[in-house]
């Protein structure tokens, strides 16, 4: 059981002091004040207020918090102190990884000094934390080491050097976490090493010595658990607090008796529809499938507890995977990379046979083992093929009414093939998996509510019964924010796409040259991205102007470090950098938002909605469309001004904003009210961007 309480049931639980000492920390004058010098900020003690209130009744809040509000400590120490005086597990999940590294090291730290700081505080100073990320990221010391004993069946000769390089780090790593070690290691190596396996548990393992087990015995210890969005809805899926406690819990997300702060919650509709549906790929199947036997390399599981029997069963696996996703990828995706399926029976299940045959007889070569490691590893991989073989009968058969399913190609050579499908309505999932859990769930973000009111995402991610609050950031925006906006580039339509594209280059080329600092622009098409990029790069180039993009060779966070750290550069991003992306001061003094961030509407899931909508008389335009986007503006303009020294301008070089009747709710979500508009001829006399 992970978890830090032990009722008996009879006792009732201790007294949460969060209400009343939320109060004295964040009160003009109180302890935060006083003790660590920082600021009031009245929406900040607002926040804590009515986080303390939401966790000590064990109810559901939505508060939208402005940039500068101070978000993190609002939630962290009323959320620590009910954690230790309940002996709960408070669950922080954030969505961006640079999130979860401020919290780590800034904001976990300053909660620490503060109750170290005064004796009525001082029982909460030796809280526990530490992040939990997946067991595939864990290397196991119990599996290497049996790996190196069983090199000779279970890998190639060529990836003998790999094994000997992860043991080479593994002697010296204090975390033995996969993005430690660099470069990365080959998955096909370390897919026969890491924790994620039944080899890998309590019963197996030196608790001192594997890496995953001493971290799992950090976890059951600690007060703070820090997690990302992904992995938490991934964690939820596979059974949450029900799989990871006593079958007499009665409430508790990811762990008995926890309760939740989901950070940047604007993401949650996305990474909950993402995680509660299906993806099976061909390249994942083809891994599952030559761990157990690869026919090429002659090594696998099978080399050693199987026999030809068992290899020839996978060589007929394999052969029907490939045929099968070969036949999906030539029948729906010869002309796009993703395609809706509509109707039952696409292809035919060839895969059910080779599938059945290899479950059943993992079964058999189980049963003939005796209670350890080798069995478990067995009835393991035939829990997988059963798992394989039954996401591909549901994918054929459009198995839950309540989910759209599609194909879609990807990869680097755009050759593999995965099989999709997601809920079409993910609000039921999240009110029975979340909100339903009996315990408080806490979301928040700097963009919440829709037109000035939360109650939409409410409805959309099934916390119909939450108190809803926005408070709006302190920063000075009137006086340190500028908002220009083009009123003669083309509208994106086809027939004027070519002459779109050459004035927003020229756009951009103008405004980045008149602006000291850095500017991020941010785009919604990346073919629009890297056509662009085509023309002003060398450019930037030869100015001697530091020109990244998205794309390339380096990471969302290391093009967002190196901006930082440049000071006057030019980032090209899309999708991922409209939200989460955090460089105060100069070296981010403007955004140019080049089209307003409607989704496409041909997406599958995108689709399913609309279709969904329209089904009940609804118009998906207004419910669907328009939200996401407003959403998704309020998230790119708010990359900007980050502290309250920082200062810049807002460019918009999309006229809809000013030609459609929608555009005045574009305009209606800038913190600064006031824009100046411009053309080709007037912008030297318009554009005025700070000094």
């Amino acid at each position: 059981m992970i978890g830090l309480r032990d009722d008996t049931g009879s006792a009732p639980p201790p007294v949460s002091h969060a209400p009343a000492l939320a109060a004295k920390i964040f009160a003009e004058g109180g302890w935060l004040q006083d003790l660590l010098r920082l600021e009031h900020r009245p929406q900040q003690e607002a926040m804590a207020r009515a986080v303390a209130s939401a966790v000590a009744e064990d109810a559901p809040l939505l508060f939208e918090a402005g940039t500068g509000v101070g978000k993190s400590l609002a939630y962290l120490l009323p959320g620590i102190v009910h954690a230790v005086d309940q002996s709960r597990q408070l669950i922080v999940s954030t969505h961006t990884i640079s999130l979860q590294e401020q919290l780590e090291s800034s904001d976990l730290p300053i909660c620490r000094r503060l109750f170290k700081s005064t004796p009525a505080l001082a029982r909460y100073a030796d809280f526990k934390s530490t992040v939990l990320v997946g067991k595939s990221n864990y290397l196991c010391s119990t599996r290497l080491s049996h790996t190196l004993a069983d090199r000779a069946t279970l890998l190639a000769d060529a990836e003998y050097d790999e094994l000997q390089r992860i043991a080479r780090w593994a002697a010296t790593s204090e975390t033995g976490l996969r993005h430690d070690l660099q470069p990365p290691p080959r998955p096909e190596v370390w897919d026969a090493v890491n924790a994620d396996s039944a080899s890998c548990s309590r019963k197996h393992c030196d608790s001192a010595k594997c890496f995953y087990q001493r971290a799992r015995a950090r976890l059951r210890s600690a007060n703070v658990v820090i997690v990302n969005h992904s992995l938490l809805f991934a964690l939820i899926k596979a059974g949450g607090a029900q799989v990871n406690g006593p079958a007499t819990a009665t409430r508790g997300v990811l762990f008995p008796d926890d309760f939740v702060v989901l950070d940047e919650a604007h993401t949650v509709p996305d990474v909950a529809t993402e995680n509660f549906g299906l993806s099976l790929s061909s390249y994942g199947v083809d891994r599952a499938l030559k761990y157990l036997f690869n026919p090429r390399s002659q090594r696998g599981l099978f080399r050693k507890l199987g026999g030809p029997e068992a290899q020839q069963l996978v060589h007929d696996a394999l052969e029907s995977s490939r045929q099968f996703f070969d036949f999906i990828g030539g029948s729906l995706l010869s002309q796009r990379a993703i395609v809706r399926v509509r109707e039952e029976g696409v292809a035919e299940p060839t895969l059910d046979g080779p599938l059945g045959a290899l479950h059943r007889l993992l079964g058999k070569l189980a049963d003939k083992l005796e209670d350890g490691r080798e069995r478990d590893e067995l009835l393991e991989q035939k829990q997988r093929v059963k798992a394989i073989q039954a996401g591909v009968t549901e994918w054929l058969t459009l198995g839950d009414k309540g989910h759209v399913y599609w194909a879609e190609r990807g990869g680097r050579k755009q050759t593999i093939v995965t099989l999709r499908s997601a809920p079409i309505d993910v609000a039921p999932e999240l009110r029975r998996h979340l909100f339903g859990c009996g315990t408080s769930v806490v979301c928040t973000s700097a963009t919440l509510a829709m037109g000035g009111q939360i109650e939409p995402l409410a409805a959309r991610i099934g916390a119909d019964d939450a108190r809803a609050v926005i408070v709006k950031s302190p920063f000075d925006f009137e006086r340190r924010m500028r908002v220009f906006v083009a009123n003669d580039v083309p509208l994106p339509t086809a027939q004027e796409a070519k002459l779109a594209l050459d004035v927003l280059a020229d756009y951009i080329r103008f405004c980045t040259e008149r602006v000291r600092g850095g500017t991020l622009v941010l785009f919604t098409s990346y073919s629009d991205m890297r056509a662009i990029a085509a023309t002003l790069e060398g450019t930037y180039r030869e100015a001697g102007r530091p020109f990244l993009m998205q794309g390339a060779d380096l990471s969302r966070t290391e093009l967002t470090r190196q901006m930082r750290g440049l000071g006057n550069a030019v980032l090209f991003g899309t999708d991922s950098f409209w939200t989460g992306v955090d460089v105060p001061g100069d070296a981010l003094a403007q955004v140019i938002i080049t089209r307003l961030p409607f989704d496409p509407p041909t997406h599958p899931i995108t689709e399913a909605r609309c279709d969904h909508i329209r089904e009940r008389g609804g118009n998906p335009f207004n419910e669907l469309t328009l939200p996401d986007a407003l959403m998704k503006f309020r998230q790119g303009v708010g990359r900007l001004i980050r502290t309250a020294g920082d200062r810049g301008q807002i460019t918009l070089l999309d006229s809809r904003v000013l030609a459609k009747g929608y555009g005045r709710q574009f305009l209606d979500c800038l913190p600064q009210p006031e824009f100046t508009v411009m053309t080709k001829e007037t912008r030297n006399e318009k554009f005025h961007p700070f000094a």
